[in-house]
């Protein structure tokens, strides 16, 4: 039975894998020097490496014929591990085994002492589909781990753990693989198969896989069963990942660069009728532009058509403005019902719009430009001409005198107090009704006054 190609090379050492060197040095190291934990949580991208890891440590672990920290891979608990057949090593896969009761039968087994090797390990994968009950019971087993017990946890989405899990494991985060260890890995697999192929193909296939070497795999495998002379074409790679070809794409940004809105949409439509994507066509001319400013800044240049170094000609101003607007209209295109017109309009605007840029200080100015500053200057020079003309002519101010105020005072007529007095004396009654008269006009005398003397006379007695 054909095997895949992501099982038949997995890794099967820590020196095999691929892209992880901090991790594999660390648990290498750590497995020499006896410092095993309780708990591992090994956390990053679909495809890096996670359970290849995990497998290697618990080989490692518990090879009797280790070596600085690495398995044997001859023994028969190593081979017993490959093949997935020892009883200690248990593999749970959480999306299929979330509930309660399958942690609480984790739990109360992992009590048993291991029977062949020197650990038991539970390799539990994609441990974030686990239930909050389950979460629970699996956080009771890692507050009081069992002796020669150890836990290694595998997830792509590391925001889901709780936080009561994470702070009783070691956590190694598995980084994305680059796009040229993918490919050096790929050329490596093919060799020893004895399999030929185009350099760019694989160019695009490690691309493609976007930092997953599960990935890329699988679509070498797919790329191998296309092929019929036992080689690897760019074409084939082209097909099966359904990438735009380097040739359409040189076409069309060489019609762009030339502001050929005619010739590029026509190119559009070719690359349209072979059924491939809008989005996918505006991600790869993304990566075209960006393969054009890496080259003009030092890069590699991996690609080898003359249009490529034709188009390198192009301002890096106008390639930023360029990557500005297919960034845009690939949001355009990925939201809407009509993917192509979206890539129409957008192939248009990158023919017609100019790239906003300051001019060189060595430019000249074009002549009205010139005349327009000539005429500003002569007006500013009669402006100081006639400012001169007032400053030498004495100007008189007149100090406008201001007294200060005096103060009203305000003096008793004690004269008038004496007479009221005589008459309110001589006849009583008067007084009385005059006095009465007062009271009820009180309100009204109160009225007619403002600022200090009102609110002097509001406190008084009527």
């Amino acid at each position: 039975m054909y095997q895949a190609l992501y099982r038949k090379y997995r890794s099967q050492t820590f020196e095999e894998m691929v892209g992880q060197e901090v991790v594999a040095t660390t648990l290498r190291q750590a497995n020499e020097q006896g410092k095993i934990s309780h708990a591992y949580l090994f956390s990053g991208p679909r495809g890096t490496g996670k359970t290849s890891a995990a497998k290697i440590f618990a080989k490692a672990m518990n090879c009797p014929n280790q070596v600085a920290g690495e398995p044997c891979n001859d023994c028969y608990i190593c081979k017993a591990i490959t093949e997935g057949s020892l009883e200690d090593i248990i593999e749970i896969d959480a999306a299929s085994n979330n509930g309660v009761d399958e942690i609480r039968d984790v739990r109360d087994k992992s009590t048993y002492a291991p029977s062949l090797a020197t650990y038991k390990v539970y390799i539990i994968d994609e441990v974030h589909m686990l239930s909050t009950g389950a979460f629970n019971a699996l956080l009771k087993t890692l507050e009081e781990p069992t002796e020669n017990v150890v836990f290694i946890l595998a997830t792509t989405e590391l925001h889901k753990i709780p936080a009561t899990i994470l702070s009783r494991v070691q956590r190694f985060e598995f980084k994305s693989i680059k796009t040229i260890d993918i490919k050096r890995h790929l050329a490596w697999i093919l060799d020893k198969e004895g399999i030929t192929y185009d350099d760019e193909a694989l160019s695009m296939i490690a691309r493609r896989a976007e930092g997953g070497m599960r990935d890329a795999l699988s679509i070498l495998d797919q790329a191998l069963s296309l092929s019929s002379n036992q080689h690897v074409e760019l074409a084939t790679a082209e097909e099966i990942t359904g990438s735009i070809s380097l040739r359409a794409l040189d076409d069309y940004m060489t019609h762009i660069r030339e502001r050929r809105a005619t010739e590029a949409l026509q190119n559009l439509e070719t690359i349209f009728d072979n059924g491939k994507s809008m989005t996918r066509f505006a991600t790869d001319l993304l990566h075209y532009l960006r393969d054009l400013l890496m080259v003009q800044t030092g890069g590699d240049n991996t690609h080898s058509s003359q249009e490529f170094l034709e188009n390198l000609t192009l301002p890096k101003e106008r390639i930023f403005h360029l990557i500005e607007q297919v960034t845009k209209g690939l949001e355009d295109i990925k939201s809407s019902p009509q993917p192509k017109i979206y890539a129409e309009m957008m192939t248009i605007r990158l023919t017609e719009e100019e790239v906003q840029t300051a001019p060189a200080s060595d430019t000249p100015a074009p002549a009205h430009l010139l005349q327009q500053i000539s005429n500003l200057e002569q007006e500013v020079q009669k402006l100081q001409a006639q400012l001169g003309q007032l400053s030498s002519q004495p100007v008189e101010v007149k100090a406008a005198s201001r007294k200060p105020q005096a103060k009203k005072k305000y003096r008793l007529d004690t004269n008038k107090v004496h007479s009221i007095l005589q008459e309110a004396m001589e006849n009583p009654s008067q007084a009385r009704e005059n006095l009465t008269r007062l009271q009820n006009a009180w309100g009204e005398v109160i009225e007619s006054l403002s600022g200090a003397d009102k609110a002097l006379l509001m406190q008084s007695r009527r």
